[in-house]
């Protein structure tokens, strides 16, 4: 997607994709994290940061999945929490329209980078404190994860311990950032969690001024990618997930079985 900052369009874009994907013969469409609305400038954003309950992209791709039958994994909504914070959160949403499982982004994006780009996530959005997994019928084991979570190996170990099958891994990732180590870390961390990995990603320039990287990836437990999207615009396209290959690398390489403590360092 190329979310921008109104969420009837972005949502319109969503619906769309639903009735494509479940046209197509998907069984789960995965969208980008902030696909609802995609705006650094928090003032004007703070209208529609309203509790998921009053959310009109949630309504209505909660909606969609019902009419078109599959499962949706709304990569992240920029939401209200009953504190007053705001929330980075994931919906799974089942192809009965109803909400399977949430996720709230654990690490904060707050980085300055050499190109002057800043952004300070933490000064509005509470940090989640679970690791979520959620068991799809006719699926698998689904693990979830938003942008800058993919930093932060211990989340995936976890993941991996938790034998998820899949991990989305919805991201706005920037320019630089993502030139340099989108497709490293999406690789490495299928490699590690011996799971497949859909990463689906906002793309190009945003009505907000920012520009995203793109290249929405499906990896496979080998690291192998089997689709990339491209820098360039957004879409839809389709992968094959097989669970059988699933189960062919972790019996070559039972790195999960054979994990052992680290023991604690000590200073000579």
């Amino acid at each position: 997607m190329t979310s921008g900052i109104d969420p009837a369009a972005n949502s319109a874009v969503i619906v769309d994709a639903v009735r494509r994907a479940g046209e197509g013969g998907a069984a789960m469409l995965f969208t980008p994290e902030m696909s609802g609305l995609l705006d650094r400038d928090r003032t004007r954003a703070a209208a529609h940061v309203v509790l998921p309950d009053e959310n009109p992209v949630l309504a209505a791709t909660r909606d969609a999945a019902a009419r078109a039958g599959i499962t949706v994994a709304l990569g992240s909504l920029a939401v209200a929490r009953e504190d007053g914070r705001w929330a980075n959160r994931s919906f799974v949403i089942g192809p009965a329209g109803n909400v399977l499982a949430t996720y709230d982004k654990i690490h904060m994006f707050d980085v300055a980078l050499d190109n002057g780009e800043s952004w300070r996530e933490s000064a509005a959005y509470a940090p989640g404190e679970a690791v979520v997994t959620v068991d799809l019928a006719g699926i698998g084991r689904l693990g979830l994860a938003i942008c800058y979570d993919i930093r932060f190996p211990a989340l995936f170990e976890q993941l991996g311990q938790l034998s998820c099958d899949i991990i989305a891994i919805p991201a706005a990732f920037t320019r630089p950032t993502g030139a340099a180590h989108w497709h490293l870390l999406q690789r490495a961390r299928a490699v590690e969690a011996s799971a497949y990995v859909a990463a689906a990603a906002q793309v190009g320039l945003h009505p907000d001024g920012r520009e995203t990287y793109g290249h929405s990836l499906v990896v496979d437990p080998w690291g192998e990618v089997l689709l990339d999207m491209g820098g360039d615009a957004p879409g839809l396209a389709f992968a094959e997930i097989d669970p059988a290959r699933i189960a062919a690398v972790r019996r070559q390489l039972p790195s999960l079985a054979n994990r052992r403590d680290i023991p604690r360092s000590q200073r000579t």
